[in-house]
């Protein structure tokens, strides 16, 4: 991939169009009450950008205790792949968990302040048994393994307590990310709540449905996948925006699509949605999770060419369960959010809440579309 600079910008690939610089506020259209202010002219400023991720490519690190044959350095398996043998992957105990089962308080209500019991679950996936394999770096079967494992103790966790109302799986990587192992790991917490970011995408994704009898996911996806138009200046009848069919789509498999958000929050910012709609992701079937392994390890290999080792977070948004799931099921899409780490919050985004991305989602698309990946056959 040759590329070009333009002058005093960054380098970028030949044959992506420059664009002029974008200063706009968009909403959300999930959630309209978040709102992200696209700056691409701040690119250029000098800023303390987050380096590439510390990383250790050995397979074992004797004082690793996430290594296979280090067991005993971790609290016993809560479960394994397989159940017996050199294990694929394995899941235990967090030692230093958010929520746990320890202990158990009532209720509380004291003036205004207010407490709910803490009840939950906080357990480690070890994603594999290699320490220093990368995301991008497994194999579409183990990755297949990886989500369907997600899967099941999802599952598990629900039918273990009966006030677990949502489930959180997520992945660190790299210490600004929140990684304090090196070892490949995700988690998962199981919480007597639902977090508010999961609540205001059910609320509004409801009202949305609603109005439209449609689910505003499948919508947008629909749109990254047939919408074009073209804006134009009222008085000089300059093209102000050009918006063209595909243009927020990474990569596409037989069930899923990843895109970059129109109003990304994060620089390099990727989502990840199943195309046929579905609120839950306990309901990924083995044929889901093998196109899921697939695409999922060619974006992320599309990130690491583009971005070199970037620290990031991803997360799996599912729909909440308890006494008012299944009015939801109609109007909810569950997804994965990928949100890579590249630069520090600044004063402006802490004090106003408002995410400020300096590379635009067409860009950041168009680039990650760039990288040349070996050509490969969809299963048919």
């Amino acid at each position: 991939m040759s590329e070009e600079r333009t002058e005093g910008g960054p380098v970028r690939p030949a044959g992506i169009p420059s664009r002029p610089a974008i200063r706009e506020i968009r909403i959300n259209p999930i959630v309209p009450g978040e709102s992200v202010l696209i700056a691409t002219a701040r690119s250029l400023r000098p800023k303390k950008d987050e380096p590439p991720a510390p990383h250790d490519p050995r397979p074992y690190v004797d004082a690793c205790p996430f290594c296979r044959g280090n067991e005993s350095k971790t609290p016993p398996a809560i479960a394994q792949v397989p159940e017996s043998g050199g294990w694929r992957l394995r899941i235990v105990e967090n030692l230093y968990p958010v929520l746990g089962d320890d202990r158990q308080s009532p209720n509380l209500s004291f003036g205004l302040q207010q407490t709910i019991d803490g009840y939950g679950r906080h357990e480690v996936v070890i994603d594999h048994s290699s320490h220093g394999i990368l995301v991008h770096e497994m194999d579409d079967g183990h990755l297949a393994l990886l989500f369907s494992t997600y899967r099941d103790r999802m599952a598990a966790l629900y039918r273990a307590k009966p006030s677990v109302r949502s489930v959180l799986v997520f992945k660190n990587f790299g210490p600004a990310a929140g990684a304090s192992i090196a070892h490949t790991h995700s988690q998962i917490v199981a919480m007597p709540v639902v977090p508010y970011n999961i609540e205001a995408e059910v609320v509004n994704s409801s009202a949305y449905h609603n109005k439209t009898g449609r689910c505003i996911f499948c919508s947008l996806i629909d749109e990254a996948l047939t919408f074009e138009a073209t804006f134009y200046d009222r008085e000089s009848g300059v093209v102000r925006r050009k918006i063209s069919v595909g243009q927020y789509v990474i990569e596409r498999g037989k069930r899923f699509i990843a895109i970059t958000p129109f109003a990304s929050r994060f620089e390099w910012e990727v989502q990840v949605l199943p195309l046929d709609h579905e609120a839950d992701f306990m309901h990924l079937s083995d044929d889901d999770a093998a196109d899921l392994g697939r695409l999922f390890r060619r974006t992320m290999a599309r990130l690491n060419a583009v971005l070199g080792g970037a620290q990031y977070n991803f997360f799996i948004h599912s729909l909440p369960h308890g006494p008012v799931a299944g009015a939801h099921r109609t109007s909810y899409h569950w997804h994965i959010e990928i949100c890579p780490r590249t630069a520090v919050p600044t004063g402006f985004e802490l004090g106003s809440g408002l995410f400020m991305n300096t590379i635009s989602p067409e860009d950041a698309a168009a680039r990650l579309r760039c990288v040349d990946l070996p050509n490969e056959e969809l299963p048919s």
